[in-house]
């Protein structure tokens, strides 16, 4: 150790320990000196400190044990820690305080700790943080207000170990979602000030974190200069982040928002308890000539002229004559009850939440809502229509409300223009184990002439399906399109190349709306219904039956067309076994001369009964769209529109059981196509893969 030159500064280094302090005092200039080093062990209530509390008491040991020095000299403080602007910070309190008015008067500065010269002071490094490096912040928050007034607690914790927390105690009346952002933008600013680049922050208001990460909206006036001062606040940070935790996870700054309510003297003196005089921000308001006047107003006027003798006109007189004043409150006379007590916009909001959502609540319709507010004796001259605006409007209610069963959109027929240019195809399984691990079956069915392709499978795969459809194409040629869901092996990128190839669209219909590939679903009934009537308990042989129905339905004449899919396909009947077993003239004539002129003639009116068929299959049609879109209550969606999507089985929470939601959302509706198909978008703009039917979804109110 020497002793310094007067006219250079003196530097000082802080390092700590979980059981210990200490401080090296230094002169760089002009050449390295070593002038002092100090350093103790922690007692027993300083072990409890924070780290910054730590570094802090470092500072102010080695500022009483170097007196002289920092009196006589000009010390920089050489730490990466930003005591500086906590100590400087117009809210601190308990010790912290106190260390602030002491260091004072040596008109410290403080400066980044750089790098370090000499092997004896290495020590003094290893726990401090390198120059440079970007931290990583962990905000958590959590506001109320209640009669007594309103309170905050937040905790800023750094990934260095820094630890701040601090009490609000708003001494201004503010509501829940109020002081939940007035404690996040009192981080958030702080935040800002120490410098930090990366900030997660966390909170239990599922209301803010919907806000500020896009998903619900900003309706009331107030909160929304929050929203747009907390989105300030976030550009300066290189990364910024919000999400929702559970109470139980967000405990300690729960614990310091009780701590705002009152804390005994001497009770948890480390934390920083601020009394918060005004709003961060004020409600802009447009003052017209006077304070805004009520719906009450006027009546309680006319109410107390009357009462004072006034004279008022016919139509005066007639408008408050149900009306009377006890006190200084309005009532109007009811016929549910002797008296009901007038309200105010923001006071029938209090009632109506309290009666659909309170303790004493429930979830019920407009109507029964409003006769549970006139039984409770309230009024106010909307009341109707806020009850049914209220109860539209309700999240839990659109959430888990119920599912629309009749069709939104009228029916559009799909007519196939020759045969086997149109296919549809679907899966049906799993099935019975049956031969060779069979336990699937792969179906197609071609649009116009109804024949039936189908395939035991033991698993479904892309390659199976484009062997399948290789083996149509080969027997049928080229389709014109091909009708699938959206199953995985449908819409495999090496079937799609497939496709591709040989000049074949494939249309994928809207996810879980299988209308679309109707022709499919209905062939599937058929083949299951029949396998059921064939088997009896010998549910495994379904493979070994398969093909005697297959024969069976490509024989049977159809309804739509009336002529069975042998005959549009070949231009005559099958010989079936029936006609062995009891011969018919058809096989008892076997005249090979006339039998090849008879199939012959069989082809040359072939495409007349394709034609006949084609006409009798679209009248068909048409009766069958007439009678369903009598059914029809039109829902009409737009580009932009905000909705809720109907929750498939496949997305299903399995722990809620039965009381998982039926309603998924809210989306927005990203591009409206043809017949009731929507395409969606999450509300960050991120698009949802596939096409979502109109039956699927119902418009979201905000």
């Amino acid at each position: 150790m020497g002793r310094p030159e007067h006219g250079h500064e003196l530097q000082i280094y802080l390092t700590t320990t979980e059981g210990a302090i200490s401080a090296a005092l230094v002169q760089e200039a002009p050449h390295f000196k070593l002038v002092y080093f100090v350093s103790r062990s922690l007692k027993e209530a300083e072990l409890r400190y924070q780290q910054l509390e730590k570094v802090v008491l470092s500072l102010i040991y080695a500022a009483r044990r170097l007196r002289p020095y920092f009196q006589g000299f000009q010390v920089v403080v050489r730490t990466d820690y930003p005591i500086a602007k906590i100590l400087r910070k117009p809210d601190l309190a308990g010790r912290m305080i106190g260390w602030s008015v002491e260091l004072s008067e040596f008109g410290l500065k403080y400066e980044p700790r750089g790098s370090v010269r000499g092997q004896h002071l290495a020590d003094f490094a290893v726990d401090l943080p390198p120059e440079g490096d970007e931290f990583y912040w962990k905000l958590s928050v959590d506001g109320s207000s209640n009669r007594r007034g309103g309170g905050a607690g937040v905790v800023l914790e750094g990934s260095n170990g820094i630890l701040i927390e601090q009490s609000l105690v708003f001494q201004f009346k503010v509501s829940n979602n109020q002081a939940e952002y007035e404690a996040l933008l009192a981080r958030m600013e702080l935040a800002r000030d120490l410098g930090v680049s990366w900030l997660e922050c966390q909170t239990d208001s599922q209301l803010v974190e919907g806000q500020m990460n896009g998903i619900f909206q900003v309706k009331d006036d107030h909160l929304l200069q929050y929203f747009h001062k907390a989105k300030q606040l976030a550009t300066y940070f290189k990364r910024f982040t919000l999400r929702h935790v559970p109470r139980s996870e967000n405990g300690r700054a729960d614990t310091l928002f009780k701590l705002a309510g009152g804390v005994a003297k001497g009770g948890l003196s480390t934390v920083i308890r601020q009394m918060v005089t005004k709003p961060t921000v004020e409600c802009c308001t447009i003052n017209t000539g006077g304070a805004q006047s009520t719906w009450k107003d006027e009546i309680v006027q006319l109410v107390r002229r009357q009462d004072d003798g006034g004279v008022l006109s016919a139509e005066e007189a007639k408008k408050i004559a149900r009306y009377c004043l006890i006190g200084d409150e309005l009532y109007r006379r009811g016929y549910v009850t002797p008296l009901l007590k007038c309200l105010l916009e923001n006071e029938a909001e209090y009632v109506m939440r309290e009666l659909h959502e309170g303790a004493c609540g429930r979830h019920t319709g407009g109507r029964t809502l409003r006769a549970r507010v006139l039984r409770a004796g309230f009024f106010w001259p909307t009341l109707e229509k806020d009850c049914m605006t209220f109860v539209r409007k309700c999240g839990a209610c659109q959430k888990h409300g119920n599912v629309f069963h009749g069709p939104a959109v009228e029916l559009q027929g799909i007519m196939s223009p020759w045969p086997f240019a149109q296919w549809g195809m679907d899966i049906v399984g799993p099935l019975p184990t049956g031969r060779s691990q069979m336990r699937f079956l792969l179906v197609a069915v071609d649009y116009f002439t109804k024949w039936v392709e189908a395939e035991p499978l033991s698993k479904i795969s892309a390659a199976q399906v484009q062997k399948f459809v290789w083996k149509i194409i080969c027997r049928f040629g080229l389709p014109k399109m091909l009708i699938t869901d959206n199953g995985r092996q449908f819409i495999d990128k090496k079937l799609e190349a497939f496709y591709r190839e040989w000049g074949i669209p494939n249309v994928t219909s809207s996810v879980e709306h299988p209308q679309t590939n109707g022709q499919a679903e209905a062939i599937n009934k058929i083949i299951i219904q029949e396998l059921k009537r064939r088997l009896g308990e010998a549910k495994g042989a379904w493979v070994d039956e398969l093909p005697s129905v297959l024969w069976g339905y490509r024989c049977s004449p159809h309804g739509a067309t009336g002529e069975s899919p042998f005959n549009l396909t070949y231009g005559t009947d099958a010989m079936v076994p029936v006609e062995v077993g009891e011969e018919t003239l058809r096989r008892k004539g076997n005249d090979l001369a006339a039998n090849e002129e008879g199939l012959r003639g069989n082809l040359d009116v072939l495409q007349e009964r394709r034609e006949t068929a084609a006409v009798r299959a679209k009248a068909l049609k048409r009766l069958v769209v007439r009678r369903y879109n009598t059914k029809v209550r039109p829902r009409h969606l737009v580009e932009g529109d905000l909705v809720w999507r109907k929750v498939g089985e496949a997305r299903r929470e399995k722990a809620h059981g039965k009381l998982a939601a039926s309603w998924e959302g809210p989306y927005r509706i990203r591009e409206g196509l043809n017949n009731g198909a929507y395409r969606l978008e999450h509300l960050d703009g991120k698009a949802i893969p596939n096409t979502w039917n109109i039956s699927h979804l119902k418009l979201y109110f905000s």
